[in-house]
């Protein structure tokens, strides 16, 4: 049997892991820390089994739906509610996000819950998306690019850039549009307007949701991959730090060597890590939140005084398992920053949830708290000849697009061993 030795033990370092040996291969995995699963992790916050990193993913395609079906877990998928998030706006108020739009891009422009976040003249800017010709822009692809040229700054700062924010962690102008927005550039070439294209979009897409989640914890998915690696003898070796691979193996930090046909790289080798995502995590007893006053949580536009989150989920009012799991009046609240003070991070979050969700909370109210920090969104690997790479730094962020992009390398690299 062929060989392969797999660096990093995130989702697509895992999902590789899988299909290879299932595939025939034989596979050892090596993963620097000590425990699997990448940014989709578990942590305890006031006896809560919670998610610390990802807590749902992307619908299109059904990619994570499949995984999950063949691990068993199809009866575990859950929608989230269908209330839906709030934006706050750099003016400092809230309104409930716009209900035909995709990552924040309208599908009706002069609609009053889109004029309520832009203002009216942005609107009417952004309604002359319709008169333009279906090609202006359609090249693009950069996602903050065709927004803009297509319906103006107002719709891409004050609604698209919070939620890519809050979702990707990162500004439209580093988004590939056809990794985080599929078709829309073609729906823009037949319907002629992105504003058209996008509600064809949305009409095409299946009932429900266009995310969902996993009873229990989305890290719920890592330890079934697990499961299956040890029941098909994959070989996993944990604290085991990679410092060199070629096409014929990786060499680890202690120096001994791990030979094989072929190398899949799932990690950004040797790279240093860059500016962190920080997670502040708060489990509150405050039967205001009863009510979820801002639905399922709230984006925040960039330049919103006094608040220094990027995003709140009420992760309590969005899965209606965790509200079930924790009791009534308890409540579970996850803040995300891009950049947070070491000290004081928990009265910040308390202060920035009070003004977030207009409730008054206080140091009484917490009865558990966390913080979680994770690198920010992986660059590519070095190309190394002869390697395969895999994970969000070379297929986009997104568990949908990290687990699509490796099932595809998994694939492509059985077919060339059968070839």
């Amino acid at each position: 049997m062929a060989s392969v030795v797999i660096v990093g033990g995130g989702i697509a370092g895992l999902v590789v892991a899988r299909d290879l040996v299932l595939g025939g291969m034989t596979v050892t995995l090596l993963e620097a820390s000590d425990h699997l699963g990448g940014k989709v992790a578990r942590h305890t916050v006031a006896g809560i089994e919670l998610d610390a990193g990802a807590e749902s993913f992307a619908t299109r395609r059904g990619t994570v739906a499949e995984l999950a079906r063949q691990l068993g877990l199809e009866s575990a998928i859950v929608p989230p509610s269908p209330d839906g998030a709030w934006l706050q706006t750099v003016a400092g108020s809230a309104f409930p996000l716009p209900k035909t739009g995709i990552l924040g891009i309208p599908g009706t422009p002069m609609a009053s819950d889109v004029i309520e976040v832009i203002g009216f003249w942005a609107a009417l800017r952004a309604q002359l998306d319709e008169l333009m010709l279906g090609f202006v822009g359609a090249k693009e692809k950069s996602l903050g690019r065709l927004v803009r040229r297509r319906m103006g700054d107002a719709v891409l700062e004050r609604l698209v850039a919070p939620v890519t924010l809050g979702i990707h962690s990162k500004h439209p102008d580093d988004l590939d549009v056809d990794v985080v927005a599929p078709g829309l550039r073609t729906a823009l070439l037949r319907t002629g307007s992105l504003s058209h294209a996008v509600r064809q979009l949305r009409e095409a897409a299946p009932a429900g949701s266009a995310v969902a989640g996993i009873s229990g914890g989305m890290f719920e998915l890592v330890e079934a991959l697990r499961r299956d690696l040890d029941r098909f003898g994959v070989t996993v070796r944990l604290s085991t730090p990679v410092t060199s691979v070629d096409s014929s193996g990786a060499t680890v930090a202690d120096g001994e060597r791990f030979d094989a046909d072929h190398v899949v790289l799932a990690t950004s080798l040797g790279r240093s890590e860059q500016a962190s995502i920080v997670l502040a995590t708060l489990v509150v007893d405050a039967p205001e939140l009863d009510s979820a006053p801002r639905g399922t949580g709230v984006l925040v536009a960039a330049g919103t005084p006094g608040i220094r989150a990027k995003a709140l989920t009420h992760a309590t009012a969005k899965w209606r398992w965790l509200a079930d799991n924790v009791g009534a009046s308890r409540h579970v609240l996850r803040l995300s920053y891009n950049q947070a003070p070491v000290d004081g991070l928990r009265e910040l979050a308390i202060e920035d949830a009070r003004q977030l969700l207009g409730v008054p909370l206080n140091a009484a109210s917490i009865i558990g708290f966390d913080r979680v920090e994770w690198a920010a969104p992986a660059a590519a690997p070095d190309v190394v000849s002869g390697v395969t790479a895999v994970g969000e730094g070379v297929s986009g962020t997104g568990l949908a697009a990290v687990v699509r992009h490796a099932r595809n390398e998994a694939e492509r690299l059985l077919k060339d061993i059968d070839g």
